[in-house]
């Protein structure tokens, strides 16, 4: 029995010492598997710390390129404003129909990256009901055509609005200038006679003008001229009624019809076409017209040869001048590119293009800087005439007599 307790006392024994070395066991390996995991979880830590950092170094620089790459473009975008300073569009709307116009808007476009725009009618007429009808989106910007008529006209249709332009001031003399500064000439051309070199003498020549056409016998029944519609006729009656006034206008168109070889009819070159056909002896026509007879080498041309048989004579000793118009341009009321729009007219006044765009059509340059072209000057020097005298008017006096024109006209039976 005693021996029975001694071996339970040593079992018991046994069993606690062996409890407590597990659980001393038990706590080293739970404690080991713990650091383990904590440095292992600190490692990742500071490779994720090392990670993080590397990838702020790494978006910091990319926010830095970032920044340079906007402010290079930025830059490109601002160079590239500079380069087209200006650019945009100009829509021109005109009756001029020549290649050497188109080649002064082309060079206009190089110098200044506007683009021009070009919209052709043979009729400013129907130039002015195209520009009305757009309204208040008008498209036009600018508005040119022959004759200080059309472009009176123009300006009472209320198509057109007045420019204030220093350039445009100096370089276009007043007279040839609206009044209220609504269209500026650009070329101009005189109202002059065309001779048969066979049957007129330089006897006929001395002291002929105006005035001497209709009280000089030697020309009854042998004047050609085109009719009362035509707007250059109109606007030389007007000049008339300005100088002289309506009474005197009034008695020289009733002595000029009766000059007429035959009823009005065609247009300036066909007058002169008649005369080297033997109907009449002496045309008027507007001087322009000489050079494109000059210059019509089209051996099918029912005009040629007509400049061969034909001359020009500048009325110059006429105590009142020579009757002179112009082709001319005018802003558009609400033109939707304005400052480009009067760029282009302050070019077109500008000695080079001046030269340019008078030559090209035969007509002399509004410029007093500019030079006519040798062809005019040729003209001229054939006649003895170092200065060309001229209407002393203002040239927005021919719309405002032009219903007054041409009502005398139709009284006095110049179609008739």
């Amino acid at each position: 029995m005693k021996n029975r307790k001694i071996l339970s006392l040593c079992l018991a024994l046994v069993m606690m010492f062996a409890f407590s070395s597990c659980t001393n066991n038990s706590g080293q390996t739970t404690e080991s598997t713990d650091d383990k995991q904590a440095e292992k979880t600190e490692s990742k830590d500071d490779t994720k710390d090392t990670k993080d950092s590397k990838d702020n170094k790494e978006s910091e620089e990319d926010d830095k390129k970032s920044e340079e790459d906007a402010k290079d473009e930025k830059d490109s975008k601002d160079e590239s404003n500079k380069e087209v300073k200006g650019s945009g569009v100009v829509n021109l709307y005109t009756t001029r129909h020549y290649d050497s116009d188109d080649e002064l808007y082309a060079k206009f476009e190089k110098e200044t990256g506007i683009k021009v725009n070009v919209v052709n009618e043979k009729k400013a007429g129907a130039l002015i009901e195209k520009i009305k009808s757009q309204g208040d989106s008008v498209q036009a910007d600018l508005f040119i055509t022959a004759d200080a008529g059309n472009l009176a006209n123009a300006k009472m249709e209320g198509i057109l609005e007045p420019v204030k332009s220093d350039v445009l001031e100096k370089n276009i003399p007043e007279k040839y200038r609206d009044l209220d500064s609504e269209w500026f000439g650009l070329t101009k051309r005189a109202r002059i006679m065309l001779y048969s070199k066979d049957r007129v003498t330089e006897e006929d020549l001395k002291g002929l003008d105006y005035s001497t056409l209709v009280t000089n016998p030697r020309w009854e029944d042998k004047v050609l001229v085109r009719g009362s519609s035509n707007i250059y006729n109109q606007s030389l009656v007007a000049s008339f009624i300005k100088i002289m006034g309506q009474e005197k206008a009034t008695e020289w168109v009733k002595g000029f019809v009766a000059t007429f070889a035959r009823p009005p009819q065609g247009n300036d070159r066909d007058q002169a076409l008649a005369i080297k056909e033997g109907l009449g002896d002496l045309a008027i026509s507007n001087s322009y017209y000489y050079g494109k007879l000059v210059n019509d080498k089209d051996p099918e041309s029912k005009y040629a040869g007509v400049a061969d048989v034909v001359g020009i004579y500048f009325p110059n000793d006429d105590k009142n001048g020579v009757h002179i118009n112009v082709s001319g341009v005018g802003l558009i009321k609400k033109a939707p590119n304005k400052e480009n729009a009067i760029r282009l007219m302050e070019y077109l006044s500008e000695v080079p293009q001046q030269e340019q765009f008078s030559s090209a059509n035969y007509e002399f340059p509004v410029n007093p800087e500019a030079q006519m072209s040798e062809l005019l000057k040729s003209w001229l020097d054939a006649q003895g005439i170092t200065e060309l005298k001229e209407q002393d008017i203002n040239l927005s006096a021919l719309g405002r007599y032009n219903y007054d024109a041409l009502e005398i006209m139709t009284l006095e039976g110049w179609d008739k």
